[in-house]
Order: C-alpha cells, then sequence, then structure tokens
C-alpha cells in the first residue's frame, strides 16, 4: 500500500515540529534571563516573573504530555469499532475502515504538529521578549494567538467536514 502525500505530509510536519520545539526550548533557555516576565501589561512591559528554569520544564512537560497522550488517545479511537465512532455516512466508513482510520491518525498527529508548532513559536517569542540580545517587543508577536486560533480552528473543522464525504469504495473482483 503507497502513502498518501497528505500523509506523508502531517508526518513530516510532526517529526519536524518535535524538533523544533525542543530546539526552540533549548535555544531560548540559553537567551532568558534567570527572571522570565511570562504575563505583561497593556504597555508591554512584564508584570509576572518567573525563574528560566519552571519556564523551560514547563514547556518540556508540554511537549511530552502533547506528544505522550495525544498519540495514546489515537491509537485507542483507532481500535473503537465501527458503530461507537461518531462519523456521518457510518456504513460507508465502516467498509472503508483503513480509510477512516487514516484519517483519524492524521488528524490526531495534526493536533500534535499544532501544539508543537505554537508551542516552539511562542517559546521563541517568550526568549526573544525577555532577552537582552534582542530587541523584539510583545507587540512584535500580537500575530501569533491569530495564527494559532486559525490553525486550531481548520485542523479542528477539517475531519468532520472529510468525513461528511463519503468514501469511495473499490470493488475487488
Amino acid at each position: 500500500m503507497s502513502m498518501k502525500v497528505s500523509t506523508f505530509a502531517i508526518k513530516i510536519w510532526r517529526g519536524f515540529s518535535m524538533a523544533v520545539v525542543l530546539v526552540a526550548a533549548g535555544f531560548s533557555y540559553s537567551v532568558l534571563p534567570e527572571s522570565v516576565g511570562v504575563h505583561f501589561d497593556t504597555k508591554g512591559l512584564p508584570d509576572v516573573f518567573m525563574s528560566k528554569s519552571v519556564v523551560f520544564y514547563v514547556a518540556v512537560a508540554i511537549i511530552l504530555v502533547n506528544n505522550v497522550i495525544i498519540l495514546n488517545l489515537s491509537k485507542q479511537v483507532l481500535k473503537l469499532p465501527n458503530e461507537l465512532l461518531p462519523v456521518p455516512n457510518q456504513a460507508e466508513w465502516g467498509q472503508s475502515r483503513d480509510l477512516l482510520n487514516e484519517h483519524f491518525k492524521n488528524w490526531f498527529y495534526c493536533i500534535m504538529a499544532a501544539i508543537n508548532t505554537v508551542l516552539a513559536l511562542t517559546i521563541l517569542a517568550l526568549g526573544n521578549v525577555n532577552s537582552t540580545q534582542f530587541k523584539y517587543k510583545l507587540a512584535d508577536y500580537e500575530w501569533l494567538g491569530y495564527f494559532a486560533i486559525i490553525v486550531f480552528f481548520l485542523i479542528v473543522v477539517s475531519l468532520p467536514i472529510r468525513l461528511l464525504i463519503k468514501p469511495k469504495i473499490s470493488i475487488e473482483y
């Protein structure tokens, strides 16, 4: 069985996002001051601080929880019987269970990759805003919240939309 381009691209995104988020965590740890501003007032000045060790360990915990829990959740969903899956066109999708499983797996991988990507960008932004080496302001990263909302919205709605389309059932003779 050959791999679809979309499945290949999603696997590449997930793998790349895992590497990038780990590199971002390491890089930011090296440039962050001992006291890191994690909340900012309306003028963009930090008003809540944490130690850089706590920021680093929280980021690593999120990375581990994201990748381990969502991966295990996806494996459990793939084991569910057809009648327990809340999918439209259930009879048709039941006959194409391999394709349905591929869609679910890709969807979960997209969620993991999106969390990794947004977390990596957030860690880099936090590192840049708090670093004395760089001259970035909080306002330089206002786009990040909109980016995260758009990415997660697109991922969340993509699976239900895809499952509304009946699978093409190939008849073998």
